[in-house]
């Protein structure tokens, strides 16, 4: 295939990207290249036949017509978002603008693309969400499909419109769509102001470790590798019009995360005291959901697709991975909000 890939150079995207690749298909890469997107995520592929990188911003409807009509993609992968929470405290507009005007231009763009060839077989447009579009769980409970949606913060609220946007093309125009909502990622490449990394490199740095609240927060993970498996599993297999909960079973509350990641440093960063005396406590975030839990049996029923990495595995792989990398994330440390408390409301 010929795979549309947008936001491919961001956390996420680019692991979609290096394994579409790797499984033989051809990339067009569409990134605008906002703070949170690297080239070097993509450094490995960037010189195989096959791959392409577009610098386009997907609110904008003349470039997409272009990149469209230049490289007849047949499915789209669509990843573009601004994604942080607490940014979306401190500036709501940006997460409107990108998730939901940008899904609708590219959501058109790829329905005119698609009709001026004739409504072709076998395109797929698949939107890659979240499962905070679904709110905050109690102690027990799992989101399905059939969840309801009740976003909490600005961005979950962009992602469920965004969402619904793609449901309607579906329905009331045809397009050949399908959904994932999955659970939090992390491992290699993840922007260093994300919980797990910024436990990682404040923990290296000497400086204090923040856990919001009491860390009692839980959410399930998955490893990022395992997530961009399961979007081309779905991409390829799924049935137009559904949607796919994609989840790690894996979870854990916020405050053992950070503990378990402590004793990995320990072992493989050892330093006269142990990490896990930088830990701070600090002020919670403003309407922080208590907890998320997927049910993914649809897509293991129907896809056969399962997370192959455990959290433990996982966490080590990527811990070991930043310790390898520092030239990586220290190019990445200087740019806007990086290791600043945002989201104060």
């Amino acid at each position: 295939m010929k795979i549309l890939v947008t936001g491919g150079a961001g956390f996420i995207g680019s692991a979609v990207v290096r394994r579409a690749m790797a499984q033989g298909h051809s990339v067009v890469n569409l990134d605008a290249l906002t703070y949170a997107a690297c080239l070097d995520n993509v450094a490995d592929v960037t010189d195989l036949p096959g791959y392409v990188f577009e610098h386009a911003d997907i609110r904008d409807a003349t470039a997409l017509h272009r990149i469209f009509t230049e490289h007849a993609p047949d499915a789209v992968l669509h990843l573009a978002a601004e994604s942080h929470v607490d940014r979306s405290i401190d500036g709501p507009g940006a997460f409107i603008e990108t998730n939901v005007t940008g899904t609708y231009t590219l959501l058109q763009a790829a329905r005119d693309y698609w009709e001026s060839r004739g409504r072709f077989a076998g395109f797929r447009f698949h939107h890659v969400s979240t499962d905070e579009v679904f709110g905050s769980l109690g102690p027990t409970g799992l989101f399905t499909e059939e969840t309801p949606y009740a976003p909490n913060s600005p961005y979950s609220a962009s992602k469920a419109a965004s969402d619904h946007l793609v449901r309607a093309w579906g329905e009331t125009y045809g397009l050949p769509v399908v959904m994932t909502n999955c659970s939090n990622n992390y491992g290699p490449y993840h922007f260093p102001e994300k919980l797990i990394p910024v436990v990682i490199l404040n923990a290296l740095a000497g400086k204090p470790i923040p856990v919001y609240g009491a860390g009692e927060n839980v959410r399930d993970w998955l490893y990022v590798e395992d997530h961009a498996k399961a979007l081309l599993t779905v991409l390829q297999k799924g049935a137009l019009g559904r949607c796919y909960n994609v989840g790690g079973n894996a979870e854990a509350r916020n405050i053992d995360l950070v503990r378990t990641i402590c004793g990995l440093l320990d072992e493989l960063r050892p330093t006269e005291r142990p990490y896990a005396e930088l830990i701070t406590f600090v002020e919670d975030r403003p309407g922080h959901d208590a907890r998320y839990a997927i049910d993914a049996s649809r897509i293991r029923d129907e896809l056969g697709w399962e997370p192959s990495v455990t959290l433990d595995e996982g966490l080590r792989r990527t811990v070991v991975w930043y310790l390898d990398n520092p030239k990586w994330w220290q190019a990445l440390q200087a740019r806007d909000g990086v290791g600043q408390r945002l989201g104060r409301a």
